[in-house]
């Protein structure tokens, strides 16, 4: 997370002197010593920000974009772990209300500015899913608190595979991190200096050094091994990223770090710049991170800090110094505040979109609030007399008072809009309950409901679509887990039918809907669900242990269908997931391959395999067009765009005894476009989930299904 600080862009390394001559009460000691401007690291913030932005806006053609703030991480430690020390060697002492006042001062105002403008947008209905309010209220109040980053970690969020619907502040769970960083780090240095003049014959700046050195390399152990176990709250978990700090730490603290050699200085910078370009670019969403991967840049960064001779325009130092790189540089904390939350309401704004003219003129946008915050807020509040001239304490409580007034809002954006709120989950409710006739697929595959008309009916409404979806998310695995997770639901005859339900997010989309026809119709439906992996034996193009778990779990998962007693077989799969071509000419043919071969000991076993071809999947939640358009149709979308026309299931499934292939394409399109809304329901839930109510419209036909499979395994 890139800092406002003054102090924490243009550095400041000369070594202090013995004598600190008397200061304004605005003033840490921490400056009381003459410094030298180093500007490359000010261009590495450039590229640290661009990263981060250009991966929000691209994640396609930047998907290692997020190591962005890994960075920003390394550069802190760097900058405040020389200020700090600095004060160390020459005060005995760090003055801590006055370093937290000025980190107030500089980072609050910005930061509250933009969470004050997410807490007005929440009040709107046509720019926040009312459905989506109670989310963005709690993370607008962990954020102006700043644990947003601990409320993340707790709710498994997963940043880098997008899931769920992110608020428009999920990107200062790293401000909150840094933040937390800016209170421990003062106070363990000045811990390891007590150490060292009681215990180390007074030399402060070894026990630092000693004391930062192990934190890191604990951290960093604790990092490895958290990411591998629990990789979703690993990517916030504030030890976890502490090591990073530290790196950046044994820059400031060591000299010998600071290369100033010209050939040696100049091969580590661009080596350093190289990494960071390498990593933005290969680096994705199933790399394990942070874990060891977080190491590459990580170092990639010290090394362009480390670099430190400037002598020839070619030096990396010298180019990084640019005026361009310099402004991005000093915009970077705005930046990196503005670009999400504009990101994520644009979609919804009416005659907007994400297209990529829509994107080049909001990334324009964006570079204009953030030099005018920069200029009109952030640099103001630095030098405002009303609390550089008093004592700290009166930034720390007008601090407080700002963060109450922040908060206040974001309550008043929840009860402006909590009637509306409680009517839409009662009428969702309602409408799980007591559907319409006629409803949703029924329109167009019932023939007797050929003249319904149900004119300008979305029912669930377009904001509260995002949250119907199935409610046992703890039989579905994610990310590196590889664990056979099972769930049984329905009958507990022992002689009820046993229906299995396997497959990635687009089988478990279907839970709800199976689990009450399993009820209605006395089965026993027994689930394994796991996140982007379908039950298929060829390889997912996606390397590391992301592919890896996918292929354990298939393994433990066979393993345990080849010894349940299983009478038939559902499967659905996202249609775009991305397989190896393992051998095969394509890799549709391989995904073709794979299917069959994994359904090969249900099918010679006598098991019938019904499979489904995917429903279309969209660029961006149609919900985000419906909430804002008068009419559904305004929000069709091409079929071409959004329906994957080689789906490899319609193919494994054809001509394959004992498989059934259900094919609804003609529900969700017609012959040049698909529909987000289909008899009065609403399809979607987001991008390509669709909604447990439209799902619920297929029953009929995925229980005819079931049962003629059922009915033949008995013949």
């Amino acid at each position: 997370m890139p800092s406002a600080d003054d102090d924490l862009g243009p550095q400041h390394l000369a070594e202090p002197r013995r004598t600190v001559t008397a200061e304004p009460r605005d003033r840490s000691p921490e400056h009381a010593e003459p410094s030298r401007f180093i500007p490359h690291v000010q261009g590495l913030r450039a590229i640290a920000v661009l990263a981060v932005v250009l991966y929000h806006f691209w994640p396609g053609r930047f998907p290692g974009g997020y190591v962005g703030v890994d960075i920003f991480f390394v550069i802190s430690g760097f900058l405040i772990t020389s200020h700090l020390m600095r004060e160390l060697t020459a005060t005995g002492t760090v003055r801590l209300g006055q370093f937290w006042a000025r980190r107030a001062r500089r980072l609050l105002p910005a930061s509250l500015l933009v969470l004050l403008f997410c807490a007005l947008v929440a009040m709107s209905p046509y720019l926040t899913p009312t459905s989506a309010l109670p989310n963005e209220v709690r993370e607008i109040l962990a954020s102006t608190f700043y644990v947003e980053n601990w409320y993340l970690a707790l709710n498994s969020a997963d940043y880098l595979n997008h899931s769920g619907d992110p608020t428009t502040v999920q990107h200062y769970w790293s401000l909150s991190l840094e933040e937390q960083f800016y209170v421990m780090w003062p106070l363990l240095m000045l811990l390891a200096a007590w150490i060292g003049v009681k215990w180390f014959r007074g030399s402060r700046r070894r026990a630092v050094i000693v004391t930062l050195a192990v934190v890191s390399v604990v951290s960093f152990a604790f990092c490895v091994v958290f990411t591998l176990t629990n990789p979703a709250p690993a990517y916030f978990v504030t030890f976890g990223r502490m090591w990073q700090f530290g790196i950046g730490a044994m820059v400031a603290l060591v000299p010998m770090l600071r290369i100033r050699n010209a050939i040696g200085s100049f091969v580590l910078g661009w080596a350093g710049i190289l990494v960071l370009l390498y990593v933005v670019f290969t680096f994705d969403a199933q790399t394990p991170f942070p874990g060891y991967a977080a190491a590459v840049p990580t170092l990639g960064a010290a090394a362009v800090i480390m670099a430190s001779n400037h002598e020839r325009w070619w030096y990396p130092t010298r180019v990084l110094a640019i005026r361009p790189a310099q402004f991005v540089g000093n915009i970077s904390y705005s930046l990196y505040l503005w670009h999400w939350p504009l990101i994520i309401i644009a979609p919804s704004v009416p005659f907007w979109g994400l297209t990529i003219y829509h994107r080049l003129a909001l990334l324009a946008l964006c570079f204009v609030l953030a030099w005018l915050t920069k200029k009109f807020v952030e640099d103001p509040a630095r030098g405002w007399k009303v609390l550089t001239s008093r004592p700290a304490r009166v930034t720390l409580w007008s601090s407080l008072g700002a963060m109450v007034l922040v908060a206040g809002v974001a309550g008043a954006a929840w009860a402006v809009n909590a009637g509306t709120y409680t009517a839409g989950v009662k009428a969702l409710q309602d409408l799980r309950e007591n559907p319409p006739e006629c409803f949703g697929a029924a329109s167009v595959l019932d023939p007797t409901c050929a003249d319904t008309d149900f004119a300008d009916t979305i029912l669930p409404a377009a904001g509260f679509a995002g949250v119907d979806r199935p409610t046992s998310p703890e039989c579905f695995v994610q990310l590196n887990d590889a664990r056979p997770v099972s769930c049984t639901f329905g009958s507990d005859d022992p002689d009820a039918p046993r229906v299995a339900l396997i497959g990635d997010s687009h089988a478990y989309q279907l839970l709800s809907t199976f689990e009450s026809m399993a009820e209605e119709n006395g089965w026993q439906l027994v689930t394994y669900f796991k996140g982007a992996c379908p039950w298929n034996t060829t390889p997912l193009a996606t390397p590391g242990a992301f592919g890896a778990a996918c292929t354990e779990w298939r393994d433990s998962m066979s393993a345990e269908l080849a010894d349940a007693d299983i009478d038939a077989v559902f499967t659905a799969a996202l249609a775009t997931t991305p397989y190896s071509s393992d051998g095969y000419p394509s890799s549709h043919d391989a995904a073709v391959a794979g299917y069959r071969e994994a359904w090969s000991d249900m099918l010679d076993r006598g098991i019938p395999v019904i499979t489904v071809v995917d429903n279309p999947v969209w660029e961006t939640d149609p919900n985000k067009c419906l909430r804002t358009r008068a009419e559904a149709a305004a929000c069709d979308g091409e079929r071409s765009a959004v329906l994957v026309a080689d789906d490899p299931l319609r193919d494994a499934a054809s001509g394959l005894d004992r498989a059934t292939l259900l094919d609804f394409t003609d529900v969700y399109c017609g012959q040049d476009v698909c529909w987000p809304v289909v008899g009065g329901a609403n399809i979607y839930r987001d991008q390509d989930h669709v909604t447990v109510t439209f799902a619920d419209t297929l029953k009929p036909w995925y229980s005819s299904a079931i049962e003629d499979a059922l009915a033949s395994r008995d013949q």
